[in-house]
């Protein structure tokens, strides 16, 4: 009950003071100051009504739009807050000192709450600006990244082999299927010799991908498509009516997975296999004749900190050679650094998704790169390497619980791998 009343006083105290700057800026325009009001109580109900109908296990668009709202609200308010805040302890600090030195120079200047008022609500604009333009734009922004790794131990004919890598697609937050199609075609486009998804295809629920099967079906890659678990596709965050009942969705999602064309890896390894004499391309099969190259592709379960620990890695990689060249799928980057890394035989390459980013900070190559992701991952997104081992942490296709993307946009990867010469 203290947490709450003390949550109470700390949003009025915003909204006081973001309207104090409101009204000292524009003290002639009343439907400003209305409109200002109106604003921020629409969005206090939207959000008492969304926390009284909250259920992990509908994160749809309703959801969304809540925090949205209640982002669009908050961030620039407590930009305001800080500038007027400031400004009062200055003026009050100073108000004592000249009141004990004897002078009337530190009494209230209006020209310098004015001032600092003005200076406050420029300010808020650009994130609520930014904000805006994450949901209105930046949730379907799709950028291609793309990367050369060079191994000593390549397969000579796996040089310039590429992998498409995406993650966390979340389809249950999907609303604009056209430009869910133009995010498809921009992976088509990249050509690369496989597709690997990195987990969470769904919020929670198998029934959220039914409406987007067609339209991720479209997916070509001529050596295939993979894919693993992520931890949102377990349903372990919602509350089903019977053990059968979450059983029968997982069946569900596992029968998506097919419908798509992915061939899902649960604590398992395939090998993709090239011919070294005719150059023919393929997943391995049985029956081929001739010599063959192949790499490892290695499949776990979720396994993640502080989160579900459904991978076995040791059972994935049981039947591998210790000499062979290996690629892991591993949605949550954490397992890397938990496991992977000091993993007595060398996994080349390991990609994860997972984090998205946190979906809000700021990237500038070569001069910044940060998100309150970082608080929580050290390996939050792009590529690490450590011990002569990579990481590749994709940003996310989709997007979850906040439906939009500011300074950090949905990723499509292409890692090109070559032989060091």
């Amino acid at each position: 009950m203290i947490r709450i009343l003390l949550l109470i006083i700390f949003v009025f105290l915003i909204d006081w003071y973001s309207y104090q700057a409101f009204k000292t800026v524009f003290p002639e325009q009343s439907w400003i100051k209305i409109g200002f009001w109106i604003f921020s109580v629409f969005v206090y109900l939207f959000v008492a009504y969304g926390f009284l109908t909250f259920s992990r296990g509908n994160l749809g668009l309703n959801f969304g739009r809540m925090i949205s709202l209640l982002v669009l609200s908050l961030i620039p308010k407590l930009i305001v807050l800080g500038f007027m805040f400031g400004e009062d302890i200055l003026r009050f600090l100073t108000g004592i000192f000249y009141s004990v030195a004897g002078s009337q120079e530190g009494d209230f200047l209006p020209d310098r709450r004015k001032f600092v008022s003005q200076a406050a609500l420029a300010l808020s604009a650009i994130p609520f600006l930014g904000i805006l333009h994450g949901v209105l734009v930046g949730k379907y922004r799709y950028r291609v990244i793309n990367h050369t790794l060079e191994f000593d131990d390549l397969p000579a004919e796996f040089d310039g082999f590429t992998i498409t890598q995406i993650s966390d697609i979340h389809s249950g937050s999907f609303d604009n299927k056209k430009k869910l199609e133009y995010g498809i075609e921009l992976i088509n486009q990249q050509k690369s010799d496989i597709i690997l998804f990195t987990g969470d295809l769904v919020n929670n629920q198998a029934e959220e991908m039914e409406p987007w099967i067609d339209t991720f079906k479209k997916l070509k890659a001529p050596m295939g498509k993979y894919s693993i678990l992520g931890n949102h596709d377990y349903g372990d965050y919602v509350s089903w009516p019977s053990k059968e009942a979450k059983e029968a969705n997982m069946q569900r999602l596992y029968e998506i997975q097919e419908e798509l064309g992915f061939r899902l890896l649960r604590n398992e390894s395939v090998k993709l296999q090239k011919l070294a004499l005719s150059g023919v391309e393929g997943p391995a099969t049985n029956g081929v004749e001739g010599d063959v190259a192949s790499i490892d592709l290695i499949g776990v379960e979720n396994w993640g900190k502080g989160f579900g620990q459904y991978g076995d890695l040791k059972k994935a990689a049981a039947n591998l050679s210790d000499k062979s060249f290996k690629i892991l799928m591993s949605h949550d980057p954490s397992h890397f650094d938990e496991q992977v890394k000091n993993f007595p035989q060398l996994i080349h390459l390991t990609l994860s998704g997972h984090t998205h980013g946190m979906q809000f900070g700021i990237e500038i190559p070569g001069f910044i790169k940060w998100s309150p992701a970082s608080l929580r991952y050290p390996k939050w997104a792009g590529l690490y390497e450590e011990l002569g081992r990579y990481l590749h942490v994709n940003r996310g296709f989709g997007f979850l619980a906040f439906p939009g993307r500011v300074g950090i946009w949905p990723e499509i990867t292409v890692l090109k791998l070559r032989r060091k010469r």
